[in-house]
């Protein structure tokens, strides 16, 4: 199994503090090599990078940060970083066969999380989705989470940041699929604009998107989506306690 990280966004909201978003340091680590430990923790073999936005920068750092890690690292840039992200995805699942974890990297996780929805794949699933039940988490921005609703199996029925109802959010880790690509291409042919929420509901329609509860323990069920000066602050704060081993490591 491989991972896919998807980096090609402009990442706005941490300009001031970083000219590239996965290159931003939380407590002196880039967060793109949290994402890489992380996927490494989980059994990936290989992790492709989609770059885009300052993509000389990001490529030129991978490198040595696959030395560091000791895993592969391979970047794969796309060329109108500006179009939502299902098209990195599509870019990046070009480089893997079979089913891969996937992950973007301005979200970081306990290494559990990841290490257990490696495992939650079956034939009944195109795609799981890593999922919180704890929608009022003060470390959670309700105006930028994507939101999901999920029927008695736990299997998504809605996706999306603007949906009406919704009992879970979502964590921004996925175990995928080819179906998963295949999904976004489908909602691009029919006019959609190419993001992943697309092809999630478009799998979530035949009944083929699953979810994976974190739970709720302090130390398994940790994670951040580190998209704005106020997330950035936490994270600095948090993360050294909760990736103590990452840290430990450098």
């Amino acid at each position: 199994m491989d991972a896919l990280i998807i980096a090609a966004g402009y990442g706005s909201r941490l300009a001031d503090i970083s000219p590239s978003k996965p290159l931003t340091p939380i407590a002196g680590i880039p967060l793109i090599e949290l994402g890489i430990r992380n996927a490494k923790a989980a059994g990936a073999g290989k992790v492709v990078v989609v770059t885009g936005h300052a993509a000389d920068r990001l490529e030129g750092a991978l490198p040595a940060l696959s030395d560091r890690v000791g895993i592969a690292v391979e970047p794969v840039r796309i060329g109108d970083w500006s179009k939502p992200n299902g098209w990195s995805v599509m870019a990046g699942a070009e480089h893997i066969a079979g089913d891969y974890l996937l992950m973007m990297a301005d979200h970081i996780f306990a290494p559990s999380i990841l290490q257990r929805l490696a495992k939650q794949g079956g034939p009944t699933r195109g795609v799981t989705l890593a999922v919180d039940q704890r929608i009022d988490s003060p470390l959670i921005d309700p105006d930028d989470a994507t939101w999901v609703e999920t029927d008695e199996r736990g299997f998504i029925q809605a996706i999306g940041k603007t949906i009406p109802i919704w009992n879970v959010v979502d964590c921004g880790a996925f175990l995928a699929t080819p179906e998963l690509a295949a999904a976004i291409r489908e909602a691009i042919d029919q006019g959609k604009g190419g993001s992943l929420s697309e092809g999630m509901q478009v799998l979530a329609n035949r009944g083929r998107a699953a979810t994976f509860d974190i739970g709720e323990d302090e130390n398994d069920a940790w994670w951040m989506d580190v998209d704005d000066p106020r997330a950035h602050e936490l994270a600095e704060a948090l993360a050294p306690r909760y990736l103590a081993d990452y840290f430990h490591d450098r």
